[in-house]
C-alpha cells in the first residue's frame, strides 16, 4: 500500500469561525502492521493498561460508530437518531422494528478534541454509519439501516477533500468495512458481527460465513497487515437479579484476514466516565515505545476520547 501524502490546506467554516487547517502527512496504518500484529499477540487477560489521556471532543458527537487515524487527525463516524427505531410485536416484512430516523456523520477532529469537519453520508432510512477503516488511500464507511437484516451503502472517502463516492449497495446491515490490501477485496461484518462477508470491488459477494466466536459483537475493524486485522467491541449481559442492571464485556481480536479464523484475543475491562467499557464504540491501536496505544470513544453525546498505552516488550 502506498504512501499517502496529505498536502491540501482547506478552509473549515464551523459554526461562525472559519479555521485554515494545513492536513500533515499521513502516517500508513499498515506500515507498521506487522510489528503491531506482534505487540497484539503479546496482550492478555493480564495486561495492565494505563491511561495517558483524557481528551474531551468540543461537539456533540451522538452516538460513534467508528473512529481511524490519519497524521495527528481522528476521522469517527457517528449516528445521530431523531427518531429512535421501535421493535414489532411480530415480524413485519422480515423485520423486526421499524426504521427509525436519523442522520450519518463522519467527523474530523483534531488531537485537541476541535471538530474540523462533518460529512454526512446515508439517504433516506439508511443513516447508520458503523466501523471504518484506512487504506492509506481512501476511508471505508459502511452506512446502514438501524435494523439487522436490512440494506447498506458502501462508500469511499478521500481523507484529503471529504468527498464521498458510493461503491456499492449491500443486502444486509453492513456493520464494519475494511479493504484487504493484499487482494483488494473487502472484507466486512453484519450486525453484531454474527456474519463475515467478503466482497469485490464491485459489491459482489465473494463469500460469506458465520462468526463462529461468541465472544464479543465487533464493532471497528482495521487491517493490521496484508494477513490479519484488528477487531474490538462488546457484548452486554443483563445482571441475574436485576431488571435494569448490565454489564459490558469488551475484548480486542486477531483474525486471520483469509480464513476469519481467530488468531488472538483477550477481554477488555476498562470502563468510561459513564461507566461503558471502553470498547463499546471506536476503538483504534497503534504502535507506542514500549507497546500499544489504545484510543476509544466509548460514550455517546458529550464523550471524551480515551488514551490508554499497554507495554508489550
Amino acid at each position: 500500500m502506498k504512501k499517502l501524502m496529505i498536502t491540501l490546506v482547506i478552509a473549515l467554516s464551523i459554526g461562525t469561525t472559519t479555521t485554515a487547517f494545513a492536513f500533515p502527512n499521513a502516517v500508513p496504518y499498515g506500515k507498521e502492521g506487522n510489528q503491531l500484529e506482534k505487540n497484539v499477540k503479546k496482550l492478555s487477560r493480564n495486561t495492565q493498561w494505563e491511561q495517558k489521556e483524557k481528551v474531551d471532543l468540543q461537539f456533540n458527537t451522538f452516538h460513534p460508530q467508528g473512529m481511524t487515524k490519519i497524521g495527528d487527525l481522528y476521522y469517527m463516524t457517528s449516528v445521530e437518531i431523531i427518531e429512535k427505531p421501535v421493535k414489532y410485536d411480530h415480524p413485519q416484512e422480515g423485520y423486526d422494528r421499524s426504521t427509525g430516523k436519523g442522520i450519518g456523520h463522519l467527523f474530523v477532529f483534531d488531537k485537541k478534541g476541535k471538530l474540523l469537519n462533518d460529512l454526512k453520508l446515508g439517504e433516506g432510512d439508511i443513516y447508520h454509519p458503523g466501523g471504518i477503516s484506512y487504506d492509506d488511500e481512501s476511508i471505508w464507511v459502511s452506512v446502514a439501516e438501524y435494523r439487522p437484516n436490512s440494506k447498506s451503502i458502501i462508500y469511499k472517502v478521500d481523507p484529503e477533500t471529504l468527498k464521498s463516492e458510493e461503491m456499492f449497495r449491500a443486502n444486509d446491515h453492513i456493520g464494519g468495512i475494511l479493504r484487504d490490501g493484499k487482494t483488494g477485496k473487502l472484507k466486512a461484518v453484519n450486525w453484531g458481527s454474527r456474519s463475515f462477508y467478503e466482497f469485490n470491488k464491485k459489491g459482489k459477494v465473494v463469500s460469506k460465513s458465520n462468526n463462529p466466536s461468541h465472544f464479543i459483537d465487533y464493532q471497528d475493524c482495521e487491517s493490521s497487515s496484508n494477513d490479519n486485522m484488528i477487531c474490538s467491541g462488546m457484548t452486554e449481559f443483563h445482571q441475574q437479579g436485576s431488571s435494569e442492571g448490565k454489564y459490558e464485556l469488551g475484548g480486542i481480536t486477531l483474525l486471520d484476514m483469509k480464513s476469519m479464523e481467530i488468531v488472538h484475543e483477550l477481554p477488555i475491562t476498562m470502563t468510561s466516565p459513564q461507566g461503558h467499557v471502553v470498547t463499546r464504540n471506536p476503538v483504534y491501536l497503534e504502535n507506542a515505545d514500549k507497546g500499544i496505544t489504545l484510543y476509544a470513544v466509548p460514550d455517546d453525546d458529550q464523550s471524551s476520547m480515551l488514551i490508554y498505552e499497554a507495554e508489550t516488550k
